[in-house]
């Protein structure tokens, strides 16, 4: 689980990251269903920091752990 972030700011930020384009527009990469990420992992994640944290929930959401980013938002309210 490499691409999984190991500090409070980064966890923060992937729990209320969105995706920013496409059929899934404005919603959280968490509530994003897995084949969609099975379709990126084949064709490629986008470059830079969105890639980065699809790859993050796509591990936390084979490893059944993506439950975490909604918890995170819900202690974090303020943040949306």
């Amino acid at each position: 689980m490499k691409n999984i972030p190991n500090d409070n700011k980064a966890l923060l930020d992937l729990a209320f990251a969105k995706m920013p384009f496409g059929k899934y527009k404005n919603q959280y990469l968490s509530d994003l269903p897995e084949n969609y990420y099975i379709w990126f992992r084949q064709k490629g994640f986008p470059k830079g920091k969105l890639g980065q944290q699809m790859q993050a929930v796509f591990e936390m959401k084979i490893n059944g752990i993506e439950f975490i980013l909604r918890k995170v938002r819900k202690m974090n309210p303020q943040k949306k």
